[in-house]
């Protein structure tokens, strides 16, 4: 593992257990390239707080943790603004992932946010396009996928759910949150505000990362926002019933390593002692940085069309892509199902979506596949 990871992980443990790092061990790194590594795991404002502790400046991270803080709070002003509004007009609303975990962090702005997510009732989506537009926001992607994207210059992106996994994503996970009534709790002082337990907040939590660890991948801070989740709610929540859930959505490996390798990095700033499959893994977290590579995307899907479909045929890996089952058709193509005449025409607009939106995907899907040539 590079130095600087090292020393990443290292001052993180300092900065979520509030613990002042060694002033000696942080005037021999290299902050620069610190810098970089944080940026790559979304951690600058985490470790700046470190960094701030024992008496050490740099002004990249110091704009970052500053930059934190600002956005930290137009988010929730910005939130409670719209989900104000939402409860005038009777739309429910259950805010999620970062807007809750933030809160749990030792420090205000020590978890960068590049956007809020809400899940709201999808019924309702024209109503929440006013909303939105008429606080300024440009509705940059509404209506495409299970996520309706919201943006207002400098820095404001609001990400609402309709949805919490797709169709294509996992079935299980599909399927489990395929009905949010049975899991909505709501909050005592609001009537259209929701919130999840403790425990199906970090059965979601998980589910969400586990996701993207089989997608694009995704990196060091999600196994800090596992440790700070744990540290701040160890004693309180039912493990039976977490691990029951996980065992529902068949990731219950995942959820115990992750665990596991969370807990070690982060207990302790002390020198780290893992076995050679959790190095393994950690190296996997710290490849793919906060949001994955595009590259893994690729590879990733041609690996679940084997593991689904027990073919290693690049010709039925291709031919899958180009025409999804008629359940794929109907979670992601409602209209086209919905009309079957004008299913064959469903098809080509995927087709026409896949080589403008999606295309980077679609490029790294191809390139997964010249190398599945290349090992042949």
């Amino acid at each position: 593992m590079n130095t600087e990871y090292n020393d990443m992980i290292y001052l993180v443990a300092c900065a979520v257990n509030s613990q002042v790092p060694d002033k000696d061990r942080v005037s021999a790194m290299d902050l620069d390239s610190l810098y970089k590594a944080c940026k790559w795991h979304t951690l600058r404002a985490t470790v700046f707080t470190a960094l701030k502790s024992a008496g050490t400046e740099h002004s990249d991270f110091f704009q970052a943790y500053n930059k934190a803080v600002r956005k930290n709070i137009l988010f929730d002003s910005e939130r409670e603004a719209i989900t104000s509004e939402m409860e005038k007009q009777g739309i429910w609303y259950l805010p999620l992932k970062g807007a809750i975990l933030k809160e749990l962090y030792p420090q205000i702005g020590m978890r960068e946010m590049s956007d809020n997510d809400i899940l709201y009732d999808s019924s309702r989506q024209n109503d929440l396009k006013n909303i939105m537009l008429s606080r300024g926001y440009t509705a940059e992607s509404v209506g495409d996928s299970y996520t309706d994207v919201y943006k207002k210059p400098p820095v404001l992106n609001m990400e609402m759910h309709r949805a919490l996994f797709l169709f294509g994503h996992d079935e299980k996970l599909f399927r489990y949150y395929e009905d949010m009534s049975r899991l909505m709790k709501r909050d005592d002082d609001k009537q259209y505000g929701y919130h999840f337990s403790d425990e199906d907040f970090y059965v979601y939590m998980t589910a969400h990362e586990y996701r993207h660890h089989i997608g694009g991948g995704t990196g060091i801070r999600s196994l800090v926002d596992c440790y700070v989740f744990m540290k701040a709610k160890e004693g309180t929540i039912d493990k039976s019933y977490i691990a029951e859930q996980f065992r529902q959505l068949g990731i219950e490996d995942y959820a115990q390593k992750r665990l596991s390798l969370a807990m070690k990095l982060f207990s302790s700033a002390d020198t780290l002692s893992l076995t050679e499959s959790e190095e393994e893994e950690l190296k996997h977290y710290l490849r793919f940085g906060t949001y994955g590579t595009i590259n893994n995307v690729g590879e990733s899907s041609i690996k679940r069309y084997v593991e689904k479909s027990g073919s290693h045929s690049k010709a039925g890996f291709i031919m899958s892509r180009l025409f999804p089952s008629m359940e794929f058709m109907k979670h992601h193509y409602p209209f086209f199902y919905k009309t079957k005449v004008l299913l064959p025409v469903g098809y080509v607009w995927r087709w026409i979506k896949g080589l403008s939106v999606n295309r980077d995907k679609f490029r790294a899907e191809m390139k997964a596949l010249k190398k599945i040539d290349k090992k042949k």
